[in-house]
């Protein structure tokens, strides 16, 4: 009883941040490999998704009903993450992702330093691109963090506000509302094949979205309240704090 109420504390968390800025799998994670240490870790990645989906499509919902979301983009971006999620799902089950483990805190730096000292990155929403231009960098940009998220995971949510931010020219509200929409069908495509191949631990995937959607609720509603503003000054701690875990995952 005491690791399902550790695990739906985390859960909702998990599901408050992600709702806002992405980045719940920092809390989730590490959570599910501390209860269930023996469990292989496909499957834990597994359960995280089967919780986290609901959270997170609970967020996109509550996002669309409030904000204009950009379709022209989040469309392509999201049918590109979700044939990549699935190979990229497929891969993690084959091949360990001990490489990217180890680059990853150098790339959320990058990430962290740019958004830091751009003081003006991501408070106006001024879409950069229209038409064809926006279709083909939505799909390179699915395409690339679907595969990511299905082979490894963590800051998925984040690096897709960053994108969206950055090469779209949206706002970060608006680039969280499209983060979520993108983010579920990475989550599904990668579920079909963890469930398919039996890297699901059922009861606890979702006894931890009943949680993890009570967050997203919170934190949806935080983000949409607080504006861009706020949601930069979470995805700048969010960042932060998955820098300090990935690289003593990667390298301790």
């Amino acid at each position: 009883m005491l690791d399902y109420i550790l695990l739906a504390a985390a859960a909702c968390l998990a599901g408050a941040i992600d709702a806002v800025v992405g980045g719940g799998g920092l809390i989730q994670i590490p959570a599910l490999f501390s209860v269930l240490p023996h469990a292989a870790p496909a499957s834990l990645l597994g359960t995280s998704k089967l919780a986290g989906i609901f959270g997170t499509a609970s967020a996109a919902v509550h996002f669309s009903r409030r904000i204009q979301l950009a379709w022209s983009a989040a469309a392509p971006a999201a049918l590109a993450a979700f044939i990549f999620a699935f190979a990229g799902a497929y891969t993690v089950t084959r091949l360990p992702p001990d490489f990217i483990r180890k680059l990853l805190p150098f790339i959320l730096l990058a990430v962290a330093l740019y958004t830091y000292r751009c003081k003006e990155f991501g408070r106006v929403n001024a879409p950069l691109h229209s038409g064809v231009k926006e279709r083909a960098i939505a799909l390179l940009v699915g395409a690339g963090i679907g595969f990511y998220d299905g082979f490894f995971g963590p800051g998925t949510g984040s690096f897709l506000v960053f994108l969206f931010v950055r090469f779209f020219g949206f706002d970060f509200l608006g680039a969280s509302a499209i983060a979520k929409v993108v983010n579920v069908t990475c989550n599904i495509s990668a579920l079909i094949w963890f469930g398919y191949s039996g890297h699901l631990l059922w009861q606890i995937g979702l006894t931890m979205a009943v949680f993890n959607v009570a967050g997203s609720l919170v934190g949806s509603r935080l983000a949409i309240r607080h504006g861009s503003g706020f949601v930069r000054k979470i995805f700048l701690l969010v960042v932060g704090l998955l820098i300090i875990k990935t690289g003593y995952d990667g390298f301790f």
